[in-house]
């Protein structure tokens, strides 16, 4: 019987193996063209690499001409198969006969070159696609005591593995002349023009922020870090009630910490300004029925998508963002994760680092696809509790490099209230703006409206009297 299986294993796997797409005359005609043509390689470097080539002799052909251009050497025929002599490669690269058939036989054209090379990208492609699905068949019919969440994991991190390295060299332009780009310069300053008030981005709850940022800014990351207690997800959601107030479009939220009853009970409280504690225990007086009722009726029509799976890989929070988006005429409004350090991506869990890294950046690729700002929930260390100044700083992010770099604007949530009973800013918070890519950095006050999960502005009278002194570091 486990004869059976191996050969059901077998013909199910050589029948995707057998028909590896390729050319042979397409992957000589990029040879040829870059050992005859000048400058030929720089046209190519970033469309293709040495293993999106078939026939290995044409891996070791490319990786010598890579590594001469590289150099800033010629890479002709001759030098190309000096470097190969050299590197004991000429034999196994098939000789120098061969690279002799290779030019005499092959058309070298500067003109098609760059097509040729994405053709032979694109059946490489096509080749990993087929080896990761085969590898996903021996999975399937041979577990090898692996669980299916764990076969799943792998086989999703193979394809998305694919699918980024594709999408990145598909979507490669390179260079953009000034004149190409100095139109859209123009539009945006035509269109600043036409917003006196300076917002251009989404609008939020809060017009200093506003004033501050412009707005959320589509195509930008954002990161909302604090300690526990300080109010990341409830201004986070204050961000997208914002958005769901002011346009018809969808914000999706993916909740890894709470249930989407705890989110909507939140944003209940908030829109209908009804303490959450009575709204949690249902004794609530009769002008708080008539809010809720009022919060149901205008948020029952709004797009919002809640997603509470949890630990979430990067590629799987895509794909569900583009399938909301198809059905909403490609267009998002936000992207809210609650919250970064609860996503996962498989094949990385012995490399937190590493992990963070890809979470990060899959996150601002995704805002750029999309088109929308993603608003990304960050913890911080529990280092800054041992700070007599316990105002958060870029360093606190947890695995702060890659977030660092390839955020647009990171806000810090700072209450002074949860460490000091006796606070004189009590039901204020303060935005602590630590980078803002295309913006000034500093802080916006805020009021705190706990009872109602919310923040707010604060009053002009507030700034006349308040204090805002700061310990010492």
């Amino acid at each position: 019987m486990a004869d059976d299986k191996t050969k059901e294993n077998d013909l199910k796997t050589t029948s995707l193996t057998q028909h590896q797409p390729h050319s042979m005359d397409l992957e000589k005609s990029v040879l040829a063209s870059l050992m005859s043509l000048e400058e030929s390689f720089d046209r190519i470097s970033d469309i293709i690499t040495k293993y999106d080539f078939y026939a290995q002799r044409h891996q070791y052909i490319f990786d010598a001409i890579s590594h001469l251009a590289n150099a800033n050497e010629p890479y002709d025929a001759t030098m190309v198969m000096d470097w190969l002599d050299m590197q004991k490669l000429l034999e196994p690269a098939g000789g120098s006969d061969y690279l002799g058939d290779i030019l005499s036989q092959s058309p070298a054209t500067l003109f098609n070159l760059t097509a040729y090379a994405q053709r032979v990208r694109e059946f490489s492609t096509l080749r990993q696609i087929i080896k990761a699905g085969s590898h996903m068949l021996e999975l399937a019919f041979d577990p090898k005591n692996q669980s299916v969440s764990d076969i799943l994991d792998t086989v999703e991190s193979e394809i998305f593995a694919i699918n980024e390295t594709h999408s990145r060299q598909s979507k490669h332009k390179g260079p953009t002349q000034l004149s190409d780009v100095i139109t859209n310069v123009v539009n945006n300053i035509q269109e600043l023009k036409d917003h006196p008030e300076g917002m251009i981005g989404l609008k939020t709850p809060f017009e200093e922020l506003n004033n501050k940022t412009q707005g959320l800014q589509a195509g930008d990351l954002i990161i909302v870090a604090a300690r526990p207690s300080m109010g990341k997800t409830t201004f986070a959601m204050n961000l997208a009630e914002s958005i769901l107030f002011h346009t018809d479009l969808p914000v999706v939220v993916f909740s890894m910490e709470m249930p989407a009853e705890s989110i909507v009970m939140r944003l209940l409280s908030s829109w209908g300004a009804i303490n959450q504690t009575h709204l949690r225990s249902g004794q609530m007086n009769e002008d708080e029925w008539g809010k809720l009722s009022n919060a149901i009726a205008h948020l029952h029509a709004k797009k919002l998508y809640i997603d509470d799976s949890t630990a979430l890989p990067p590629s799987e929070v895509r794909s569900r963002c583009r399938r909301i988006a198809k059905d909403n005429d490609g267009k998002l409004g936000m992207v809210m994760v609650d919250y970064l350090q609860l996503m996962k991506v498989p094949g990385l869990g012995d490399n937190r680092v590493g992990e963070i890294s890809e979470i990060s950046r899959s996150l601002k690729a995704l805002a750029r696809e999309m088109n929308c700002p993603v608003v990304a929930l960050s913890q911080l260390n529990r280092s800054l509790e041992n700070r007599p100044n316990k105002r958060p700083i870029m360093s606190d992010l947890r695995e702060s490099g890659a977030i660092e770099q390839d955020a647009d604007l990171i806000m810090f949530i700072y209450r002074d209230e949860v460490y000091n009973e006796n606070s004189d800013a009590k039901g204020t918070a303060e935005i602590i703006i630590g980078k803002q890519r295309n913006g000034p950095i500093g802080t916006v006050r805020l009021s705190f409206e706990g009872q109602f999960t919310r923040f707010g502005n604060l009053t002009p009278e507030f700034y006349q009297t308040a204090s805002f002194s700061e310990p010492d570091e």
